[in-house]
Order: structure tokens, then C-alpha cells, then sequence
């Protein structure tokens, strides 16, 4: 019996991947992660310029999850290539990919913190695509039609010299139709999903915790939807599927990869959990597969298909 899989031209040692965003790009925490049991670590998003973010209070755990909205908080491309570098430095001796996430407002925005972000040589780059579309009249995010998701595809695959993964939103009508629509412009994995809006009010001012007002939900209120776009996804493209929202435990990973997952995501259970999350969760499922008689990771995937 082994958690060690492949994804892509990777073996991994565990079939967990730690989410981005939870922890942030410091090399010091991401290795950590690694070194806890997480197969793959991916830093946090960053955009071509440096970006403060919005005012505290940014995040909350409400009971069932998290609501967040840091405002995608980074450094810029310029400064995250340095972290980046350090980061596999650190990462490869251990037999750890890194992966590295992009953000931007404009197709030609993307490429450029392509080109950027290459130059630390990720071994996969994550493109964040739920953001707003600034040319857009109404903001509308990349992600919410296939048009312009597969535009954003396009023009980061051209400038990239690693794998290219691209991070769908759940709020659309039909993610299998947008999954279909980067794969056909060139993307080599899907992760899905990101979070999912939501608000949480405070009763006594009744007014939104957040000072965004509107957050995004993470967290175990967010499997049973990161399930259905993942079983969605997983029968309408032939490419590695990164299953990430609400995986907390390790019964939570078996059912991801049961969805079609071919990794697992694992992102607000180490605020709940620890940043030692993943070595709890990759003996969780150690045990379930040893007490269900099942001998490798690719034995559990796409069982629910």
C-alpha cells in the first residue's frame, strides 16, 4: 500500500496538494508543508504589481468554514521570483514540485506575469482566473465564460515554460463547458475549484464581518459543491484534476479522488487543523485504505464516474 501517485510527469509522494493562498509564499512555511507530507505546495497568488489588499478584518471562521477576502494580498511578479526560487531550493532535496499562481486583470497582463513569474522556474503554474476582468464593462471574472477563460489560457500557455494549470470558479452554469474550453487552448491540468461568494453578518451591529462586506467560502461547507464540479469536470476533459474546497479529513480525500480527482487540495484545514495538516490527513487515509483493502491512490480515483 502507498500514497505515492502521478500527476502529470511528477511522482508524488502524497496525492495532497497544499492549496494556495493559506499560508502564503514564505519559504520557510511552504517547506514546512512539505516536509508535513504534502505531495505538491503552491504559493500564493501574485499579480505583475504589488497589491496591500483590503483592511482587517479580512477573514472569519464562521462554524461551517472560513469566509474570506485578503484582496489578493502579494509583493508583485518582480519581488515573488526570489521567494519563488528559494522556495524550490528548499523544496527540491525533499522531492517536492513547486507550483506557482497567477493572477491578473487583462489577457496581456497574464502573459506578462507569465514571463516573470518563469523566470524562478515553478515546476507548474497555477492561473487564478477568478479575478475581474478590468477591460471587462461589468468586471466580469475570466472564469465565467469559456471565451475568455480559454483567452487567458492561450496567452499564458504561449509565455510559459512549465505546466499550466487553470483555477475555475464554481459560481458558473456549466464548469464542464469552461474545463472543455481551457483544455482545448492548451491547458495541461484543471484545478477545481476556488471558493465560493458568501457573506456572514454580525447580528448585534448587523453589519458584514467582513470590511469587504462579501468573502469567499472555504472550508467544509465547500466539498459537497467542489464535488460536483469535480465529478462534472472529470467526465468532460481527459487532464489531471487538482480537487480542492472542504477536504478537512482524510475520508474527504478518498471521496475527492472517488469525484475524478487525481490530486487532492488542501487549503483551510491547516488553519483548523495546523500547518501539519497533511501528514494527519495522509495517515487518515492511510488507514482507510488499509482498513478497505485498497493498495494504491489510483485504485480510489473515479469510482464515483
Amino acid at each position: 500500500m502507498t500514497l505515492s501517485c502521478d500527476f502529470l510527469n511528477f511522482t508524488l509522494k502524497s496525492p495532497l496538494v497544499l492549496a494556495s493562498g493559506i499560508i502564503g509564499t514564505s519559504p520557510a512555511l511552504l517547506t514546512r508543508a512539505a516536509r508535513a507530507g504534502a505531495g505538491m505546495v503552491t504559493a500564493k497568488s501574485c499579480g505583475l504589481a504589488p497589491r496591500a489588499g483590503h483592511p482587517n478584518p479580512v477573514a472569519v471562521d464562521w462554524g461551517g468554514g472560513v469566509l474570506n477576502a485578503i484582496g489578493l494580498t502579494n509583493p508583485g511578479a518582480d519581488a515573488e521570483v526570489p521567494l519563488l526560487v528559494e522556495t524550490r531550493a528548499r523544496l527540491s532535496p525533499l522531492g517536492v514540485p513547486l507550483i506557482a499562481s497567477i493572477f491578473a486583470g487583462t489577457v496581456a497582463e497574464f502573459a506578462a506575469v507569465t514571463e516573470i513569474i518563469c523566470r524562478a522556474k515553478p515546476d507548474l503554474l497555477e492561473v487564478n482566473i477568478s479575478c475581474p476582468n478590468v477591460r471587462d464593462d461589468f468586471g466580469t471574472p475570466f472564469a465565467a465564460l469559456p471565451e475568455t477563460a480559454a483567452a487567458v489560457t492561450d496567452a499564458v500557455k504561449r509565455a510559459a515554460t512549465c505546466p499550466i494549470t487553470v483555477k475555475l470558479a464554481p459560481n458558473v452554469p456549466d464548469i464542464a463547458r469552461i474545463a472543455a474550453a481551457v483544455v482545448a487552448a492548451g491547458a495541461d491540468a484543471i484545478t477545481a475549484i476556488n471558493t465560493m461568494p458568501g457573506m456572514v453578518i454580525d447580528p448585534v451591529s448587523g453589519k458584514p464581518f467582513l470590511s469587504n462586506r462579501t468573502g469567499g467560502i472555504s472550508g467544509a461547507a465547500l466539498k459537497p459543491i467542489a464535488l460536483r464540479c469535480v465529478f462534472d469536470i472529470a467526465r468532460a476533459v481527459d487532464v489531471p484534476v487538482i480537487g480542492t474546497g472542504g477536504v478537512c479529513n482524510g475520508r474527504d480525500a478518498v471521496e475527492m479522488l472517488a469525484a475524478g480527482a487525481t490530486v487532492v487540495g488542501v487549503g483551510t484545514a491547516i488553519h483548523t487543523r495546523g500547518v501539519d495538516a497533511p501528514a494527519k490527513i495522509n495517515a487518515e487515509l492511510t488507514q482507510f485504505m488499509a482498513q478497505n483493502n485498497f493498495g494504491s491512490i489510483a485504485a480510489l480515483r473515479g469510482r464515483a464516474l
